[in-house]
């Protein structure tokens, strides 16, 4: 069942239990209306969902390494924003609330990074949210099989996903790019017909020391300098999800990336 509560401007449709039984009391409409004093129906406003999604696995196993920063992004945002992850639908832990009169649809996919698009294509499809409006939360961390120079078989190359070399705790938040070869983000695109505008926050880890093997890296957890580091990130990434829900791309943001790019090189 739905409820809906009205106050003098603004009204907003939420579910009135907290848990749904049944996929089919789950809203499919995220929607906040508000009215202009000087006329109610002109002046009627639509604000356009955002779905925020975080890739990582599920399992204690991954909790708290470099590999699940983009759960962490979601769980701070549900945080401090108030809203509840207590719904499963599409293979997503899922919470509804709102920035500001911007109704928010938050998720962590919980079918393994690599199958997250499983999670992401069905849930915008199903409240109807525009690519635009899809902002995927990923660590940059990758690797490429290429094969080796005599031809045996594959090796591990790192640095060829494009914001790989990100400093840990360093954000970058783009309109758009490609999947750089990071199995979540294909997965995401694979599952959006192939489109690759949609929003994504960065969020730098480092890279693995000497021959460190990359995915021993990823499980590894911060130690305690680079969990602050990451900690401070994520503090800096809900203002930022904010301006980005609530104004869009704009110079705000150009000046958010660029206070980024050099945050460890104070003069």
């Amino acid at each position: 069942m739905l409820s809906a509560i009205s106050a003098p401007t603004i009204s907003l449709i939420y579910p009135l239990k907290t848990q749904f039984p049944a996929k089919k009391l789950v809203p499919n409409c995220l929607k906040i209306s508000a009215l202009s004093s000087n006329d109610d129906k002109e002046g009627n406003l639509e604000y356009t969902p955002w779905l925020i999604v975080g890739l990582g696995n599920p399992g204690n196993k991954y909790h708290g390494t470099r590999h699940n920063v983009g759960f962490e992004m979601i769980d701070k945002i549900s945080k401090k924003e108030g809203i509840v992850l207590n719904t499963i639908q599409s293979k997503a832990l899922i919470g509804i609330g709102s920035i500001g009169e911007v109704p928010i649809l938050l998720a962590k996919p919980q079918a393994y990074m690599n199958y997250s698009g499983e999670s992401v294509g069905p849930l915008a499809a199903y409240y109807k949210v525009p690519l635009r409006h899809i902002l995927l939360v990923c660590t940059l961390a990758a690797f490429l099989m290429l094969h080796k120079q005599d031809g045996t078989g594959p090796k591990a190359t790192k640095g060829v996903y494009d914001e790989m070399s990100l400093p840990n705790g360093v954000l970058r938040i783009q309109p758009k790019g490609g999947h750089g070869h990071h199995n979540g983000v294909k997965s995401v695109t694979g599952h959006l017909d192939g489109q690759k505008v949609f929003p994504r926050l960065c969020i730098g880890i480092g890279n693995p020391p000497g021959t460190m093997d990359m995915k021993a890296f990823l499980l590894q957890k911060f130690s305690l300098t680079e969990r602050k580091q990451i900690d401070a990130a994520l503090e800096q990434g809900v203002e930022v999800v904010r301006s980005l829900v609530l104004s869009g791309f704009n110079d705000k943001i150009t000046r958010f990336n660029l206070d980024q790019k050099y945050k460890y090189h104070k003069v």
